[in-house]
């Protein structure tokens, strides 16, 4: 493969992007499960949030090489910039393009979603808005502390691969929210948390000897792992209320299946603090929460 272009896959982290569309995806099958589904909103949906991903994970690379946050030290896998692979101009560049694509992107959702419906296109702009600010300030800070170097990493990823991300997909399909469809996305949520405390636990000797303070670090070793059981436990619990409230059938427990890869990575991380198998745990946890949001939906739809 192009040493380039390997560069370039390897700063967009292809492997986190299944993590990105896992809540569209549920999403949308809350919303097929009340019959209001359409394939040219789950597209642009599912585009958008790739993007917006991808922008996250390309500010991300820019921001630790900057802030030195990239050591000798840290596990995982290289970060572009820090490694001498991507000039940091030309990171910036990538970043600035990624925005306006997302930007374009998440317009032309909005258009075939609300047509001429003005205030519901402004209300989504303005959280596009905030989407893209937030994706960039994770690492990379404008005029303070990076947000994502003071603990608040969590709480983001809650409320954006959660809260956000499930209801706003839903309303783009059905455009009208229910209060009990915040149990799923909390639940959407708290395993997309459980993913990035994971990569949090793997890095708290760099990322504390370079200044950058996660939860992880914050909370140590043994505590982030206490609270990585919780976060599962409590993801698992939400849903099931959720379903028990709905009077859900056999297929709605289909979701159960993929308990077992998020409960095997939560086992291997209470039981060994080795980078690469961390790494490992990592990318079966993503696969994990994806697996949560298909199989929860599809049980959804046909229950």
């Amino acid at each position: 493969m192009n040493r380039g272009l390997y560069a370039w896959l390897l700063a967009m982290r292809l492997r986190t992007l299944p993590l990105a569309c896992s809540s569209v995806l549920l999403g949308a099958g809350l919303a097929a499960s009340h019959d209001v589904f359409d394939m040219g909103i789950l597209a642009l949906a599912l585009l958008t949030a790739v993007l917006l991903q991808i922008l996250s994970n390309l500010a991300n690379d820019y921001g630790d090489a900057v802030s030195g946050a990239d050591g000798e030290g840290r596990s995982g896998p290289a970060r572009t910039v820090m490694a001498g692979l991507i000039a940091p101009r030309r990171m910036l560049v990538a970043i600035v393009l990624t925005a306006l694509m997302a930007a374009v992107s998440g317009l032309a959702l909005l258009y075939v979603s609300f047509g001429a419906d003005w205030p519901r296109m402004l209300a989504f702009t303005l959280l596009g808005g905030v989407a893209i600010v937030a994706a960039i300030t994770y690492t990379v800070g404008m005029g303070c502390t990076p947000y994502g170097y003071r603990g608040f990493g969590d709480i983001s990823v809650f409320l954006f691969f959660g809260l956000l991300g499930v209801l706003g997909a839903y309303y783009l399909f059905a455009h009208e929210l229910a209060w009990i469809l915040l149990l799923p996305a909390a639940a959407c949520g708290l395993l997309a948390t459980a993913v990035l405390n994971i990569n949090n636990i793997r890095d708290i000797a760099s990322d504390s000897a370079s200044g950058k303070i996660t939860l992880a670090v914050r909370l140590g070793r043994p505590r982030a792992i206490v609270y990585h059981w919780a976060l599962l436990m409590t993801a698992s619990m939400l849903t099931l209320v959720f379903l028990a409230m709905r009077g859900a059938n056999g297929w709605s427990w289909l979701f159960l299946v993929a308990l077992k890869p998020l409960v095997d990575a939560a086992r291997t991380l209470s039981e060994s603090s080795d980078g690469e198998i961390l790494t490992a745990m990592l990318k079966k946890t993503v696969i994990g929460t994806l697996l949560y949001s298909v199989l929860l939906s599809i049980g959804l739809v046909l229950s």
